[in-house]
């Protein structure tokens, strides 16, 4: 029934934060056409969490070594926005996109459907 699942990453300068998401992460991607670009996923997860401040959503990338990540990703020229930081469930970081806001990467601790 469900084949895959299509997240959104919204930004005033998308031609840059586009571009990272190629250059510096290495994605493939598809031109939906004139440069739209749609961009292959790692295998995902989802997980629902209850909420006392209402619904919302959120989209992390995941990896297997936060550390090992995080000084490629520098070697790169890609700024830490949030040092790593353990919550018990796994080791979270936030890296700077082109367009300044923070995107969240984790290496989990937790059961995984998807990592050995």
């Amino acid at each position: 029934m469900i084949t895959g699942v299509h997240a959104i990453v919204f930004s005033e300068e998308a031609e840059k934060v586009r571009g990272f998401f190629r250059d510096v992460l290495g994605l493939r991607s598809a031109d939906a056409g004139d440069g739209w670009l749609i961009f292959a996923l790692p295998p995902a997860e989802l997980a629902v969490h209850p909420s006392d401040e209402g619904s919302r959503h959120q989209l992390y990338l995941m990896c297997d070594d936060i550390e090992a990540t995080l000084a490629e990703l520098t070697e790169k020229g890609v700024q830490v926005a949030s040092e790593p930081s353990d919550q018990g469930w796994g080791v979270l970081a936030g890296i700077r996109l082109p367009d300044g806001t923070e995107f969240f990467i984790y290496e989990p601790r937790h059961a995984s459907p998807i990592l050995p």
